[in-house]
């Protein structure tokens, strides 16, 4: 069987290549021409921009493939070029995300942390934007395969981290090792989860949606990978490097070093992905730890060729003498207000603890029975 992958020099799609030569398909791949990668194996290489009609027809003519996945270009552009073309049609995208906190349909409480992804509220194309547009490409897809044109599936990714992922993220955090800084500003005491999916999990599940046709045949899934705080993964990057590193937290307005790493926003971003969990079977090949770790050591064994590209391209300015004034401005802040006397009630436990029957609850400023201590147990 023939499979044309649509870009495939990217993050995940050399793993992508890679799974499909060991599943024995002959593999086409067509891509800007602006990076190469190295194969298992002979893949046929063809050079054209994806983004436009013309190129696509320039460069494929009349050819048909057994499988076309889609990792690069313009989705609903693509999903309609290939009708007649593929049997089976594989995209790999984003999620148009969800309805935001002032939606009705969420309730007095706003939007939940992490909804069920078969109930969550809908974006919608009419809601415009980036959102909208990606919510009507995944939609044309989805309806592409309902009026029988070809089976389609839809992976939808968070930021991606690893090997070849550009403007990473974690850069902000190794430079600063690698600088020899010993503080680093965080927001919010590092508590904000944004969920990623590691480059070679997100392959495998690509893979997995073209393993399990039936299965995955009309469905969009969502990929990530278990959740961990801010915190954890700058903490995680200082130990492989094995750097001590002082965390001085901020809150978000004043944190602004760190706005890129934190994705210019305090607030959390997660999506349900247990759909493929159950439906398809996914796990991940790389432990988020480990994926981390390996993270970590592409990034220094490969800043001297890629340092200038990153920086180039994330919103970092690594301005370490505005930070270490910031620092300074804020230790002089919070020794101000530590100087602040507040009147605190001592710790107290909410329920009684009796050592004698019948005695009831007491603060233990009052003389009476510790509530603070839990001797009861």
């Amino acid at each position: 069987m023939n499979v044309l992958v649509l870009g495939g020099t990217g993050p995940t799609g050399p793993y992508v290549i890679d799974g499909l030569l060991d599943r024995g398909y002959d593999v086409t791949m067509m891509h800007g021409g602006f990076h190469e990668a190295e194969f298992k194996g002979p893949v046929e290489d063809l050079h054209g921009d994806v983004h436009f009609t013309d190129s696509l027809e320039a460069t494929l003519a009349d050819r048909k493939f057994d499988v076309v996945i889609f990792m690069y270009g313009r989705l609903r552009l693509s999903a309609e070029f290939f009708m007649g073309r593929t049997d089976r049609f594989i995209a790999v995208g984003a999620a148009a995300g969800r309805a935001g906190r002032s939606d009705p349909r969420w309730g007095p409480l706003g939007r939940a942390f992490a909804p069920n992804e078969d109930n969550n509220v809908p974006i919608t194309a009419a809601d415009g934007g980036i959102r909208g547009r990606i919510q009507a490409a995944n939609e044309r897809v989805l309806e592409l395969h309902g009026q029988g044109h070809y089976n389609a599936t839809i992976l939808a990714y968070p930021n991606l981290y690893g090997p070849r992922q550009p403007a990473p993220e974690d850069w902000c955090v190794v430079r600063r090792i690698l600088d020899g800084r010993r503080e680093l500003i965080i927001a919010d005491g590092g508590m904000k989860i944004h969920q990623r999916a590691y480059v070679e999990n997100a392959a495998q599940a690509v893979l997995l949606a073209l393993d399990k046709p039936e299965e995955s045949a009309g469905e969009l899934f969502v990929i990530g990978e278990p959740l961990y705080t801010m915190r954890q993964r700058v903490e995680l990057i200082a130990r492989t490097l094995n750097h001590q590193l002082e965390l001085i937290d901020m809150p978000f307005p004043l944190a602004r070093p760190c706005h890129y790493l934190w994705f210019h926003s305090p607030k959390h971003w997660v999506r349900d992905d247990s759909k493929i969990r159950r439906v398809l079977g996914y796990t991940e090949v790389v432990e988020a730890g480990e994926a981390q770790i390996r993270t970590v050591n592409w990034l220094v064994e490969n800043r001297g060729a890629l340092s200038g590209e990153w920086e180039n391209q994330i919103d970092d300015s690594f301005d370490y003498a505005a930070e270490d004034d910031l620092i300074a401005a804020w230790r002089r802040s919070c020794a101000e207000m530590a100087a602040i006397e507040v009147d605190m009630k001592p710790p107290a436990h909410r329920y009684r603890h009796p050592k004698t029957p019948g005695e009831g609850w007491y603060r233990p400023e009052t003389g009476g029975m510790s509530t603070a201590s839990l001797d009861y147990y």
